[in-house]
């Protein structure tokens, strides 16, 4: 058996989130749909994160077992042929296992997470990034905000940023890195951890608005994190802007990550 890494994006505002769901709207249902009309045989599937509904990904990695031969084009050419406007995968690699007999994982091998929220300040909202940005009518401070992020880096807690139905077995996450800048009308988020929780970032964005808008002090973000509940934080921010960006691995895999930026067809 062969395991086939592949590097999916797709725009998730008509599906309702990544992982299968009764009904087969979920990217994927589509994935494993496209995957057994190409090899004309099932396919099962693993990514490296799930995504909510109306969550978009720049680049999602899935692995797969497969005994057919393929080159790396035909997967990608071949999936792409029966997948919708919407999905598509970018590149495929075969991945074997190393020397000491570390097999890939594209869940568990993965070192880091990175995500881009990207958000339209402006007094009106536009029809045009319906779907595709969030929205904040009211003016935001990128320096309250990038002030208030210091308390989240490391090793941490992050219970109040949680989802409740969040089923990870442990909150504390490692927050490796939390960017905010502003791009004319659109402000976008990166940020980058060993995992997260369900939610944990749109709740993070929706806190960081209270603060960009002076509802909250910068200081008010830690507070929420050591205070450890989630009705300390501010509710969970729309998906629309959310984007999965990049999954890190070890080099030894040789996969052919995109790079990859906030909403690049602007």
């Amino acid at each position: 058996m062969k395991r086939i890494a592949i590097g999916v994006q797709y725009d998730g505002t008509a599906w309702h989130g990544y992982q299968k769901q009764d009904g087969g709207q979920t990217v994927q249902d589509q994935l494993e749909l496209a995957l057994a009309q190409f090899a004309t045989v099932k396919l099962a599937t693993t990514c490296a994160g799930r995504t909510d509904t109306g969550v978009h990904a720049l680049e999602q990695v899935v692995h797969f077992d497969t005994d057919l031969s393929r080159d790396a084009h035909s997967w990608v050419r071949g999936v792409n042929a029966f997948l919708p406007p919407s999905i598509g995968v970018r590149w495929a690699k075969e991945v074997v296992s190393d020397p000491e007999g570390d097999e890939f994982h594209a869940r568990f091998s993965a070192r880091a997470r990175t995500y881009h929220y990207v958000l339209y300040n402006n007094p009106t909202r536009s029809p045009l990034l319906a779907g595709r940005a969030g929205f904040c009518f009211r003016p935001l401070d990128v320096e309250r905000m990038q002030a208030a992020v210091a308390p989240l880096l490391g090793w941490h807690d992050f219970t109040a940023f949680r989802a409740a139905q969040c089923q990870a077995k442990s909150p504390v996450k490692l927050m490796h890195e939390i960017k905010i800048e502003r791009r004319g009308e659109l402000v976008v988020f990166t940020v980058t951890a060993n995992a997260f929780l369900h939610h944990m970032v749109r709740n993070l964005v929706g806190s960081l608005v209270y603060v960009g808008t002076g509802r909250q002090p910068p200081e008010w973000l830690g507070q929420v994190l050591e205070a450890r509940d989630r009705h300390h934080a501010a509710p969970t921010f729309m998906p629309d802007g959310l984007y999965l960006a990049r999954i890190d691995y070890d080099p030894k895999w040789q996969l052919p990550l995109e790079t990859t930026s906030p909403l690049p067809w602007f």
